[in-house]
């Protein structure tokens, strides 16, 4: 009796049966082998790449961060020295006046004194002549010195793009630093080239650049030479191109002059009528005194004339303070 064709189709299925299921289980594991492999390498590839990519941008990041922390440090030293009032010297200092605070109230209560002299030899009241004597003894040295204040900081302004250039073009041909500062000191006018002046001099006895420049600018309190020593400050801790940075510091210095100078001509015509208005009261005053002297003697004489007057200059006074405030643009 032969062998049956049924066992042995039923032997060949199941070989075949257990053949390819353990043909998928090697090729499913070889597969997840091959995965895992492929996902080992990535890492490692990343791995390795990373150290190269975090060494590329840790240069930038470092420099970016050193710049942000003197950016925070300059800005926390310039809201402690705003909080600090100025004393007399210092202002004397912005002034480019070289007497002592001494003589100043010296000379205040000279004039206070011919104020009260003169207001009491014109017939005036006890009490007029005190109150002229401490606006003109107080208020007036300090007027004089804001406005020479003033006006010296506006010539600063004006001229010191053109040291910031000769910085640069010194820089461009292979100058020091120091040699463009004097080069400043010794052919820009007054009085630009007096305060460069004093810091090549505060350099000479060792006092550090950025230390020279924070004096600097506590003599000349402008935007401007704040951000020529915030420039100069992150240059020297975190490097970089200073030539490149100063020259656009200069191209922003002259945008703004411009600008500057295009608001004052805008409202150059507001400030006209301003001072018109303000003018009139006085002048009509002056002129009906000097054509008709009794006709006004009344208002000087006379108690009542006298508080008249008194109120009209206070009131005088609010009307010119809010027309200042209306036309002064900070620009």
């Amino acid at each position: 009796m032969g062998p049956d064709p049924v066992l042995i189709a039923a032997a060949i299925a199941a070989f075949i049966a257990v053949g390819g299921v353990g043909w998928v289980a090697t090729g499913a594991m070889g597969d997840s082998q091959n995965a895992k492999q492929r996902k080992a390498v990535a890492l490692g590839g990343a791995a390795s790449r990373g150290p190269r990519r975090s060494a590329a941008v840790d240069p930038t990041q470092q420099r970016r961060k050193q710049v942000q922390e003197s950016l925070k440090e300059l800005e926390k030293r310039q809201k402690d020295q705003r909080k600090k009032s100025l004393s007399l010297k210092a202002r004397i200092e912005q002034a480019g006046m070289s007497f002592s605070p001494t003589a100043f109230w010296i000379a205040s209560g000279v004039l206070g004194v011919i104020a009260f002299s003169v207001s009491l030899y014109t017939g005036q009241a006890i009490w007029v002549a005190a109150a002229s004597a401490v606006g003109t003894g107080l208020g007036l040295p300090r007027w004089f010195l804001g406005m020479r204040c003033k006006g010296r900081q506006k010539k600063f302004t004006n001229e010191f793009a053109n040291s910031l250039d000769i910085i640069v073009r010194g820089v461009k041909s292979g100058l020091p630093l120091n040699e463009c500062l004097k080069i400043i000191a010794r052919e820009s006018p007054d009085p630009v080239g007096p305060e460069f002046a004093k810091l090549v001099e505060a350099q000479s006895m060792g006092v550090s650049l950025e230390d020279g420049v924070k004096k600097m600018v506590q003599r000349m309190p402008l935007p401007e030479l704040n951000f020529f020593a915030t420039v100069l400050t992150i240059q020297a801790r975190s490097g970089g191109n200073l030539a490149e940075a100063l020259s656009n510091l200069s191209a922003v210095l002259r945008a703004r002059k411009m600008m500057r100078e295009k608001i004052g001509a805008l409202s150059s015509e507001a400030k006209a009528s301003s001072m018109i208005i303000g003018s009139l009261p006085p002048g009509v005053l002056g002129i009906v005194y000097f054509t008709t002297p009794s006709y006004m003697n009344a208002m000087f004489t006379e108690p009542k004339g006298q508080l008249m007057l008194l109120g009209g200059l206070i009131w005088m006074s609010f009307g010119i303070l809010m027309m200042r405030g209306m036309i002064n643009f900070k620009h």
